[in-house]
């Protein structure tokens, strides 16, 4: 894991609350499964009881990793920072040449990516590719699936 994390408040702030939900509302969820499994008998052959251990070990370890994401983060002034060149927080309409379409991305901190909502981490290749470029630069991002072409066209915030 990274030493450090960058992230926004608005950022830092949902992330607190869903730590805050897993830990009351879920954990108690998970635990009634738990109950609830151990009540059809024998847990040797208990597949209910397995799947309701199994998910318990999963949500402890995602509490795990929001904790420690909590504990080494640094906090963005978003204020502070223009819309003169791609940084964390910003919003990037770039032209990608190959597909001959435009897209909007905002560049988040890696706890906040979800590429389905086009939002890309500043660790993510596209991410990382585009961070401190303007608008009209042309950035060439190597990407599993080969370089891509990209050309800058509005930053926001």
């Amino acid at each position: 894991m990274a030493d450090e994390f960058l992230l926004t408040q608005a950022a830092v702030d949902e992330l607190k609350a869903e730590l805050k939900y897993l830990r009351t509302t879920r954990r108690n969820e998970v635990a009634e499964k738990i109950k609830e499994a151990k009540s059809f008998g024998d847990l040797s052959e208990n597949s209910e009881y397995d799947e309701a251990k199994s998910e318990q070990g999963k949500l402890e370890a995602q509490i795990t990793e929001m904790e420690y994401t909590l504990q080494h983060v640094k906090i963005i002034d978003e204020s502070a920072l223009g819309t003169d060149t791609v940084h964390i927080g910003s919003f990037v309409k770039v032209f990608d040449k190959e597909f001959n379409e435009e897209v909007k991305y905002q560049i988040v901190g890696f706890p906040q990516a979800d590429p389905l909502e086009n939002k890309l981490s500043d660790e993510s290749p596209i991410g990382k590719g585009l961070l401190g470029h303007r608008v009209g630069d042309v950035v060439e991002v190597e990407t599993p699936g080969g370089v891509i072409s990209l050309e800058i066209r509005e930053i926001s915030k």
